[in-house]
């Protein structure tokens, strides 16, 4: 791990703040091009109402733009979760040189975790990847808000538990 790693991922992690911030789940990611962040995303998929967008994606599709190419040659992908396998596949069809993620995802990591697609023999194209940095505070943004949003719920039901007889779960007064 060296700094240069550590800052982008700090940034990736504003971004995932920004992702809290909307309701969406706090995963943020960037790309880099030649010392140069030229796509930024955080997860969007609530809001778009679209399953495609996540950190990865959204970051892929800006530099994309930016750059006037969808091959993202010498470019480096810095993503606070490991990146499931849409995003993974999404990583080789950009020609991303470079992964660089925070926290591995026990459920759905398709670098290392559960999956390991970068490493798939045949692919026409290799990623170099390093995970684990900042592991830590990535994976205690996520947990806290898990944490925060099962509170939340268990309120609501306890809140709903409590309302008196007369009021149907609606709020509305009965009689």
């Amino acid at each position: 791990m060296n700094e240069q790693d550590e800052y982008w991922m700090r940034r990736a992690m504003a971004l995932a703040a920004r992702a809290e911030q909307e309701g969406e789940v706090p995963v943020g990611a960037l790309v880099v091009h030649e010392g140069e962040c030229v796509g930024e995303g955080w997860n969007r998929s609530i809001g778009h109402h679209d399953a495609t967008a996540h950190a990865e994606i959204m970051a892929l599709r800006q530099a994309g733009e930016r750059l006037g190419n969808y091959r993202l040659l010498n470019s480096t992908l810095y993503v606070t979760l490991e990146p499931c396998m849409m995003c993974a596949g999404a990583m080789v069809h950009s020609r991303i040189r470079r992964l660089v993620y925070g926290a591995a995802d026990a459920k759905t990591g398709a670098v290392d975790s559960v999956l390991q697609l970068l490493a798939t023999p045949g692919l026409n194209h290799r990623i170099d990847w390093q995970s684990g940095v900042l592991a830590e505070a990535c994976s205690t943004q996520l947990s806290d808000f898990f944490k925060r949003r099962r509170a939340e719920k268990k309120a609501a039901r306890k809140q709903a538990a409590e309302l008196p007889a007369s009021v149907d779960k609606t709020g509305v007064s009965g009689g």
